[in-house]
């Protein structure tokens, strides 16, 4: 493939870190992974970090420390308010802790949640915002953080796509009490599966540690807040909340330290990549880009259709397909069109012109970690003579 969605971030470094876990003989959650939780905390700027088994079970689990907060009164039948365009797994953990998923427009240039209509999408059932970072590209954190406090409701946040962006000097995924990340294959980092889950909410980070490890109390801090027996043998097993097993391995932990090193260069080439793409392709009657709100990372190269190429998606697929450049929908379009919404409990706030448009006529190409001008080059050629074709 010339230009695939992704390519792998590892060197000898990596190799390394895989063979000392071999060596140790140590494969399930240990020390590796408190070193890189540790270390990922401090690159964010937050007190707290808990790694997970996938980007997804981040978003699960952070989901269920919320729920059961004890200083936060949420309800079965609460709503969390959600951009019409996401992964599956932003909605699917609201859903299943008996919760209200109420969709919100997205913004047509930055496709990240529509601001000027979260407002009035606002219930007295609502309690927070769950903003996400489309392809690397932040939300504008003052605005949506002013909505949320006017609102008196939390300000969560999905990062799993955007890690390394910043808006205001500020790292996505530290602009509300949580944010979570991913760093499968594809991802700005890789550890093989993984995620993390930041925050600086003691109580928040206390009610991970249990729900990750099956809602049991081993290994909580002796000041935690949650019931703990003093007998150390009863200790063992004693659960305090409804967990899971969302534990990474120790490998995906040791891959985490050396990757997480690397991720300032890889952002930086990304970024250089998404100024190459938008000199090409910005203000084109054909097709319109994601605008840029602060530092993008540049997941990859979102572009929406039109003029000639409006409701041609297949055809430039096809031509995709003989140039070799490997594509596909953005994200999962207009999530609300997905047949599983119909098992999911959910109110839709406003119209969803843009989200239905993304959903038509929207298509998405790889970025990576090192120059792509060929690559680009080839892309910008293959759509200009499709265009040419209507």
């Amino acid at each position: 493939m010339f230009y695939p969605l992704a390519n792998s971030t590892w060197g000898p470094e990596e190799q390394q870190a895989l063979q000392d876990v071999i060596a140790s003989d140590r494969y399930t959650m240990g020390a590796k992974v408190r070193a890189y939780e540790e270390q990922f905390a401090s690159h964010f700027g937050k007190k707290y970090a808990v790694m997970t088994s996938s980007g997804s079970t981040a978003n699960l689990l952070a989901l269920s420390a919320l729920f059961y907060h004890p200083d936060f009164d949420i309800e079965k039948g609460d709503e969390i308010i959600v951009p019409a365009v996401s992964w599956s797994t932003t909605y699917f953990p609201v859903s299943q802790l008996g919760l209200k998923l109420r969709f919100v427009d997205i913004d047509p240039e930055t496709l990240n949640i529509d601001l000027s209509k979260v407002s009035d999408a606002i219930t007295p059932r609502t309690k927070a915002v769950f903003g996400v970072n489309l392809l690397g590209n932040p939300i504008e954190a003052d605005k949506l953080r002013k909505i949320c406090k006017d609102a008196d409701i939390f300000l969560l946040e999905d990062n799993c796509e955007s890690m390394g962006a910043k808006y205001d000097g500020e790292q996505a995924g530290a602009f509300g009490l949580f944010g979570t990340f991913s760093s499968f294959f594809s991802h700005h980092i890789c550890t093989m599966e993984g995620g993390m889950v930041i925050t600086d909410d003691r109580k928040l980070y206390d009610n991970m540690l249990s729900i990750r490890a099956h809602g049991w109390v081993r290994d909580l801090p002796e000041d935690t807040h949650l019931q703990v027996d003093d007998d150390p043998f009863v200790k063992q097993f004693r659960f305090v909340l409804p967990g899971y097993n969302l534990r990474p391995l120790e490998m995906e932990g040791a891959l985490g330290t050396p990757q997480l090193a690397k991720l300032n260069g890889f952002v930086s080439e990304r970024r250089k990549n998404g100024a190459y793409f938008q000199s090409l392709f910005a203000d084109l009657d054909y097709l319109d880009i994601q605008s840029e709100r602060g530092e993008s990372s540049w997941f990859g190269f979102a572009m929406i259709l039109k003029g000639p190429l409006q409701g041609q998606r297949s055809a430039l697929v096809d031509a995709f397909k003989g140039a070799e450049i490997e594509c596909r929908p953005i994200v999962t379009g207009n999530f609300l069109k997905n047949p599983v919404i119909t098992h999911l409990e959910h109110s839709v706030a406003t119209t969803m012109t843009a989200a239905d448009n993304v959903d038509v006529n929207g298509i998405f190409v790889g970025n990576h970690h090192y120059p792509i001008t060929a690559q680009i080059d080839r892309l910008f050629e293959v759509v200009q003579n499709t265009s040419k074709s209507f």
